[in-house]
Protein backbone atom coordinates (compact mmCIF):
# COMPACT_ATOMS: atom_id res chain seq x y z
CA UNK A 1 0.00 0.00 0.00
CA UNK A 2 1.46 3.40 -0.97
CA UNK A 3 2.28 5.75 1.88
CA UNK A 4 -0.18 8.62 2.33
CA UNK A 5 1.29 12.01 1.48
CA UNK A 6 -0.07 15.04 3.39
CA UNK A 7 1.20 18.54 2.65
CA UNK A 8 1.85 20.78 5.65
CA UNK A 9 2.00 24.56 5.28
CA UNK A 10 3.15 27.06 7.94
CA UNK A 11 2.59 30.79 7.36
CA UNK A 12 5.02 31.76 10.13
CA UNK A 13 7.97 29.41 10.71
CA UNK A 14 8.90 31.17 13.97
CA UNK A 15 5.39 30.70 15.43
CA UNK A 16 5.40 27.11 14.14
CA UNK A 17 8.67 26.34 15.94
CA UNK A 18 7.48 28.04 19.14
CA UNK A 19 4.23 26.06 19.21
CA UNK A 20 6.05 22.78 18.52
CA UNK A 21 8.56 23.51 21.29
CA UNK A 22 5.75 24.25 23.77
CA UNK A 23 3.98 21.02 22.89
CA UNK A 24 7.15 18.98 23.26
CA UNK A 25 7.81 20.61 26.66
CA UNK A 26 4.26 19.78 27.78
CA UNK A 27 4.71 16.19 26.62
CA UNK A 28 7.96 15.81 28.57
CA UNK A 29 6.48 17.38 31.71
CA UNK A 30 3.52 14.96 31.63
CA UNK A 31 5.50 11.85 30.68
CA UNK A 32 6.44 9.29 33.32
CA UNK A 33 9.85 9.01 31.67
CA UNK A 34 11.13 12.46 30.56
CA UNK A 35 13.63 10.75 28.25
CA UNK A 36 10.88 9.02 26.27
CA UNK A 37 10.14 10.86 22.99
CA UNK A 38 6.55 11.27 21.75
CA UNK A 39 5.12 8.50 19.62
CA UNK A 40 4.99 8.85 15.83
CA UNK A 41 1.26 9.67 15.94
CA UNK A 42 1.69 12.15 18.81
CA UNK A 43 4.43 13.95 16.90
CA UNK A 44 2.27 14.13 13.78
CA UNK A 45 -0.52 15.68 15.85
CA UNK A 46 1.94 18.19 17.33
CA UNK A 47 3.14 19.18 13.86
CA UNK A 48 -0.46 19.62 12.67
CA UNK A 49 -1.35 21.78 15.70
CA UNK A 50 1.78 23.90 15.28
CA UNK A 51 0.60 24.69 11.74
CA UNK A 52 -2.78 25.86 13.08
CA UNK A 53 -4.88 22.70 12.70
CA UNK A 54 -6.83 20.99 15.48
CA UNK A 55 -4.97 17.71 14.97
CA UNK A 56 -3.71 15.37 12.23
CA UNK A 57 -7.24 14.26 11.37
CA UNK A 58 -8.33 17.88 10.80
CA UNK A 59 -5.25 18.48 8.64
CA UNK A 60 -6.01 15.36 6.59
CA UNK A 61 -9.67 16.41 6.21
CA UNK A 62 -8.56 19.84 5.00
CA UNK A 63 -6.28 18.34 2.40
CA UNK A 64 -9.10 16.10 1.15
CA UNK A 65 -11.61 18.97 0.96
CA UNK A 66 -9.09 21.16 -0.86
CA UNK A 67 -8.43 18.40 -3.37
CA UNK A 68 -12.17 17.91 -3.87
CA UNK A 69 -12.67 21.64 -4.43
CA UNK A 70 -9.90 21.73 -7.01
CA UNK A 71 -11.71 19.00 -8.97
CA UNK A 72 -14.85 21.15 -9.40
CA UNK A 73 -15.51 22.87 -12.72
CA UNK A 74 -13.65 26.18 -12.92
CA UNK A 75 -16.82 28.34 -13.18
CA UNK A 76 -18.31 26.87 -10.02
CA UNK A 77 -15.02 27.20 -8.14
CA UNK A 78 -14.65 30.84 -9.16
CA UNK A 79 -18.27 31.59 -8.22
CA UNK A 80 -17.86 30.27 -4.66
CA UNK A 81 -14.35 31.61 -4.06
CA UNK A 82 -13.85 34.65 -1.78
CA UNK A 83 -12.54 37.86 -3.35
CA UNK A 84 -8.91 37.58 -4.39
CA UNK A 85 -7.98 40.78 -2.54
CA UNK A 86 -9.44 43.23 -0.08
CA UNK A 87 -11.84 42.66 2.80
CA UNK A 88 -15.46 41.59 2.35
CA UNK A 89 -16.56 43.64 5.38
CA UNK A 90 -16.33 47.35 4.50
CA UNK A 91 -15.06 48.55 7.91
CA UNK A 92 -12.39 45.90 8.45
CA UNK A 93 -8.77 45.60 7.42
CA UNK A 94 -7.91 42.50 5.43
CA UNK A 95 -6.50 40.70 8.48
CA UNK A 96 -9.47 41.63 10.68
CA UNK A 97 -11.86 40.53 7.94
CA UNK A 98 -10.08 37.18 7.62
CA UNK A 99 -10.42 36.74 11.39
CA UNK A 100 -14.12 37.62 11.30
CA UNK A 101 -14.75 34.91 8.70
CA UNK A 102 -13.66 32.30 11.26
CA UNK A 103 -16.61 33.22 13.55
CA UNK A 104 -20.22 32.15 13.08
CA UNK A 105 -23.33 34.34 13.29
CA UNK A 106 -23.39 33.98 17.10
CA UNK A 107 -19.76 35.03 17.49
CA UNK A 108 -18.33 31.53 18.07
CA UNK A 109 -14.87 30.80 16.67
CA UNK A 110 -15.54 27.86 14.34
CA UNK A 111 -12.11 27.44 12.71
CA UNK A 112 -8.53 28.00 13.87
CA UNK A 113 -6.88 30.20 11.22
CA UNK A 114 -3.75 28.88 9.53
CA UNK A 115 -2.14 32.33 9.40
CA UNK A 116 -0.50 33.33 12.67
CA UNK A 117 -1.49 37.01 12.58
CA UNK A 118 -5.13 36.08 11.89
CA UNK A 119 -4.98 33.69 14.88
CA UNK A 120 -3.96 36.63 17.08
CA UNK A 121 -6.88 38.72 15.84
CA UNK A 122 -9.28 35.83 16.54
CA UNK A 123 -7.94 35.47 20.11
CA UNK A 124 -9.00 39.06 20.82
CA UNK A 125 -12.56 37.99 20.01
CA UNK A 126 -12.38 35.35 22.75
CA UNK A 127 -10.88 37.84 25.21
CA UNK A 128 -14.20 39.74 25.07
CA UNK A 129 -15.96 36.84 26.81
CA UNK A 130 -14.06 37.26 30.08
CA UNK A 131 -14.97 39.59 32.94
CA UNK A 132 -12.11 41.66 34.37
CA UNK A 133 -13.88 41.91 37.75
CA UNK A 134 -13.62 38.23 38.62
CA UNK A 135 -11.03 35.51 39.16
CA UNK A 136 -11.39 32.30 37.12
CA UNK A 137 -10.20 28.80 37.85
CA UNK A 138 -8.63 26.90 34.96
CA UNK A 139 -11.79 24.80 34.71
CA UNK A 140 -13.89 27.97 34.41
CA UNK A 141 -11.61 29.36 31.68
CA UNK A 142 -11.95 26.06 29.84
CA UNK A 143 -15.73 26.20 30.19
CA UNK A 144 -15.89 29.68 28.63
CA UNK A 145 -13.62 28.67 25.75
CA UNK A 146 -15.45 25.42 25.07
CA UNK A 147 -18.70 27.37 24.78
CA UNK A 148 -17.15 29.89 22.40
CA UNK A 149 -15.36 27.75 19.83
CA UNK A 150 -16.27 24.82 17.62
CA UNK A 151 -13.11 22.83 16.89
CA UNK A 152 -12.28 21.18 20.23
CA UNK A 153 -8.96 22.75 21.20
CA UNK A 154 -9.56 24.97 24.24
CA UNK A 155 -6.03 24.27 25.51
CA UNK A 156 -4.44 26.08 22.54
CA UNK A 157 -6.85 28.99 22.95
CA UNK A 158 -6.16 29.28 26.69
CA UNK A 159 -2.41 29.15 26.09
CA UNK A 160 -2.60 31.85 23.40
CA UNK A 161 -4.65 34.14 25.65
CA UNK A 162 -1.90 33.87 28.27
CA UNK A 163 0.94 34.22 25.73
CA UNK A 164 -0.65 37.37 24.32
CA UNK A 165 -1.01 38.77 27.88
CA UNK A 166 -4.78 38.95 27.57
CA UNK A 167 -5.20 36.58 30.52
CA UNK A 168 -2.86 36.38 33.52
CA UNK A 169 -2.21 33.00 35.13
CA UNK A 170 -1.05 32.71 38.75
CA UNK A 171 -0.83 30.34 41.71
CA UNK A 172 0.52 27.51 39.58
CA UNK A 173 -2.20 27.89 36.98
CA UNK A 174 -5.09 27.74 39.47
CA UNK A 175 -6.15 31.37 39.01
CA UNK A 176 -6.76 33.38 35.84
CA UNK A 177 -7.63 37.06 35.46
CA UNK A 178 -8.58 39.09 32.40
CA UNK A 179 -5.94 41.74 31.79
CA UNK A 180 -6.69 45.27 30.67
CA UNK A 181 -5.34 45.50 27.13
CA UNK A 182 -5.57 48.08 24.37
CA UNK A 183 -6.44 46.60 20.95
CA UNK A 184 -4.84 48.07 17.83
CA UNK A 185 -7.03 50.52 15.94
CA UNK A 186 -7.84 48.07 13.14
CA UNK A 187 -9.09 45.57 15.73
CA UNK A 188 -11.80 47.87 17.05
CA UNK A 189 -14.27 47.37 14.16
CA UNK A 190 -13.77 43.60 14.47
CA UNK A 191 -14.58 43.67 18.19
CA UNK A 192 -17.61 45.88 17.57
CA UNK A 193 -18.88 43.43 14.96
CA UNK A 194 -18.43 40.48 17.31
CA UNK A 195 -20.27 42.33 20.09
CA UNK A 196 -23.11 42.96 17.65
CA UNK A 197 -23.45 39.20 17.19
CA UNK A 198 -24.65 38.89 20.76
CA UNK A 199 -21.26 38.40 22.37
CA UNK A 200 -21.34 39.15 26.11
CA UNK A 201 -18.68 38.78 28.83
CA UNK A 202 -18.93 35.54 30.79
Amino acid sequence: MPRESIALHADDISAFAKSLLQQLAEHLSQSEDPREPPSHLSLLNMLARAAGHRNLQALRAGVVSTAAASALPSKLTMHNAPPARGPRHPELSELADRALRQFDAQGRLMRWPSRHQVQRYAIWGLWLHFDSRRVYTEAEVNEVLKAQHGFGDHCTLRRELVNMKLLARSDGGREYRKLAARPADDLLPLLRELRSRGLQPA
